[in-house]
């Protein structure tokens, strides 16, 4: 089976490269589907030294978000299988088998990486660790599953499940409203646990507090909005 491997990329010049050749090591039948959402810094520079023909590279002209950017990775996906993966090095390649296991055995059409499920981590904010939780509780609560990590950036899904699954949020509103929609459709969605090697903000990390507040908003509206 052929993996898809989407990663939306933005002001990531320090990582992406590192990044992406430690996806092209994982081994795997496999494409990159890469979409830059309008960096600002070098990252398009970077992007563009790269000749892997594994590699497919997608510009978005002005920043719209990780949702918008996520779409146009989902569009151009062609493997059977899509996983997206983010570009900053939090979450570890070298962990795609153990994704993928659910599905490839047939017990799954969609898997979640929890980083609350046991596996090693780095030791950062606790503000954000009870803010994961408080959303992932809150999407529990309107959609009926029992989740320990909603707004994990591992997701994997079979192509045509997410193809098939309207979206609409541009930023990090992707992360409720995907799960919404995934507990309304009744697909078998399975969890495993993944190591985590979190940023704090002098390193890079983007989502804040005010992106909390947004999941908050998504988590209701799509609790009544398809």
């Amino acid at each position: 089976m052929k993996l898809s491997i989407v990663i939306p990329v933005y002001n990531e010049e320090e990582t992406v490269l590192a990044l992406i050749n430690r996806v092209l090591e994982q081994d795997f039948d496999k494409e990159l589907v890469v979409v830059d959402d309008g960096s600002k810094d070098n990252t398009r520079e970077v992007l563009k030294s790269i000749t892997d023909e594994r590699v497919h590279i997608y510009y978005q002209d002005v920043n719209q978000g990780k949702g918008a950017a996520l779409r146009r990775g989902f569009k151009e996906a062609t493997g059977d299988i899509v996983l997206i993966q983010d570009a900053d090095l939090e979450y570890d390649p070298a962990e795609y088998g153990k994704l993928l296991g659910p599905i490839l055995d047939g017990r799954a059409d969609v898997v979640y990486g929890s980083r609350f499920l046991g596996g090693p981590h780095r030791v950062l904010f606790f503000w954000h660790y009870l803010g994961n939780k408080f959303l992932t509780l809150l999407s529990n609560m309107t959609t009926n599953l029992n989740l320990t990590d909603m707004e994990t950036c591992y997701k994997v899904f079979k192509r045509e499940v997410i193809q098939s699954i309207p979206l609409k949020c541009d930023r990090f509103g992707f992360e409720p409203e995907i799960t919404a929609k995934l507990s309304k459709r009744k697909w078998r969605i399975y969890e495993v646990p993944i190591s985590y090697s979190g940023r704090d903000y002098s390193e890079g990390k983007k989502i804040g507090w005010k992106d909390g507040v947004s999941a908050l908003w998504y988590i209701m509206k799509f609790r009544f909005v398809d």
